[in-house]
């Protein structure tokens, strides 16, 4: 027997807050909450309701009754249709209100917990051009618009290069400007377009699993070193010389130019070489006084100011002494821990990525900070009592785990473990509470600071101090 669809309704409601990829939070005036895009907090909107989600009705505007005081207009020509800053057209002190109260109420709703002191959020100062890392997609049938489709104008040219389209694998936006990433950025994009479609190379398609160009990535450094990574197919070296030379003539401020050829069915490139073609197989970045290398794979914080911004506040919530034995857990390529290396007496990090690893005690040896050792295996795995009787009880213990959070055995061991002092770096403030609440019973969370990384999205970054309790 097949299921009994909902049926579509319309309804009318205020937008009270911001929700997750784009979706704003909206109230009928009898208290029901449905979910719908295009709108900002303060909108009054009739809206279509289309399926339910987890008990949640989701739909798309049809009408705007009155417009939030909260709108601006967004400087994105391309803001429309590209799937990137959702909140371009909410004003920015907005932006960072509702960011602090979903930290706040997730924090209340999901872990209970009590914050001894809740800081106010850290916003940036730049609200554009504050990326040192973007990627692109090439394809050969570019996303249409909905008026390029009802006209009568015949298009000549659909290869693109840009960014997916929201929940789209096969759609890709045709970009010429982004405001997200410091220029060169957009010129070396464009550049590397057209001379592709001078010489008649083809452009990837999903579907088919043909074409020869697939991905761009662009890495900036507040240094002034550039990298640029080309993604192809197959290994034409023909096309690849003759496009990266014409590459690196016009742009010789490029410090680090590099291809992967990449044969498999999807857009991962971490099980992949990656050739050098000219300059250094890294780029340097400086934070807090310490250089870091970084690889074309490496993971680092994407806004490099409130990434210097944050580590600060690390180092301010820990108050180490020389004394002190650290475990940075998660530890990628070394930073948090190479960051408060001066401050306390060892650093044992522990990451997965092996790749991250090497670059790990490269950017130690850099910043000769001896006292830092880095392992590379699964945390969950590493952390055992044959490990902490080889390293010590830490006296402090870092967590930046991904968007999922710590595994339950992780949370379960560092609270057997007993750390004096636990700092949990977040990118996923539910995650975070919830893994939080576990230690309750045995810890005091002493404080908090919300940190906005990615102005006009939902992502916001959460650290956490946690003192356990005197017994």
């Amino acid at each position: 027997m097949s299921r009994k669809r909902k049926k579509k309704r319309t309804v009318e409601g205020t937008v009270v807050d911001i929700g997750a990829k784009g979706m704003a939070v909206s109230r009928t005036p009898e208290g029901e909450v449905f979910m719908v895009r295009d709108a900002v907090p303060g909108d009054q909107v009739s809206a279509l309701l289309t399926r339910k989600k987890k008990g949640v009705w989701m739909g798309h505007v049809q009408e705007f009754l009155h417009f939030s005081e909260d709108r601006t207009d967004p400087p994105c020509r391309h803001f429309a249709h590209c799937g990137g800053c959702k909140w371009q057209n909410l004003t920015y002190d907005r932006q960072i209100e509702l960011k602090e109260k979903t930290v706040r109420d997730a924090m209340q709703r999901i872990g209970a917990l009590e914050v001894e002191l809740f800081s106010p959020i850290l916003g940036c100062e730049e609200i554009y051009r504050y990326r040192n890392k973007l990627e692109f997609t090439f394809s050969d049938q570019r996303w249409l618009t909905e008026e390029e489709m009802n006209s009568d104008d015949r298009i000549e040219e659909r290869r693109a290069l840009g960014f997916h389209r929201p929940g789209r694998f096969d759609k890709i936006l045709d970009i010429d400007e982004c405001l997200l990433q410091p220029e060169p950025s957009n010129a070396i994009r464009n550049f590397i377009k057209e001379k592709a479609i001078e010489a008649d190379l083809s452009f990837f398609n999903p579907r088919s699993q043909r074409g020869f160009l697939r991905n761009l990535m662009i890495r900036t450094t507040e240094t002034g070193d550039l990298m640029v990574v080309l993604i192809v197919k197959e290994n034409n070296e023909e096309a690849i010389q003759n496009l990266l030379s014409a590459v690196d003539k016009a742009f010789p401020a490029i410090t680090s130019l590099q291809y992967v050829i990449n044969p498999k069915a999807n857009d991962s490139i971490f099980d992949l070489e990656v050739h050098l073609f000219k300059g250094e197989a890294y780029i340097t970045e400086e934070l807090g006084g310490k250089h870091f290398r970084i690889g074309p794979k490496s993971f680092f914080q994407t806004n490099t100011r409130q990434a210097r911004r944050l580590y600060d506040q690390v180092l301010r919530y820990g108050e180490f002494s020389k004394s002190e034995t650290v475990y940075d857990l998660y530890s990628g390529l070394g930073s948090i821990g190479i960051y408060i290396a001066d401050q306390v007496g060892r650093v044992i990090g522990v990451e997965e990525v092996g790749e991250a690893v090497e670059w790990a005690r490269v950017n130690a040896a850099i910043n000769r900070a001896e006292n830092c050792d880095f392992y590379q295996g699964d945390v969950r795995a590493v952390l055992s009592q044959k490990f902490i009787d080889q390293h010590g009880v830490p006296d402090t213990l870092i967590v930046d785990p991904p968007r999922a959070g710590l595994h339950p055995d992780v949370v379960e061991f560092i609270g057997q473990l007993e750390p004096k002092k636990i700092i949990y770096v977040s990118c996923n403030p539910a995650t975070q509470a919830r893994d939080l609440a576990v230690w309750m019973d045995r810890y005091e969370c002493k404080a908090m600071q919300p940190v906005d990384m990615f102005p006009h999205t939902s992502h916001i970054e959460n650290v956490a101090l946690l003192h356990i309790k005197n017994v």
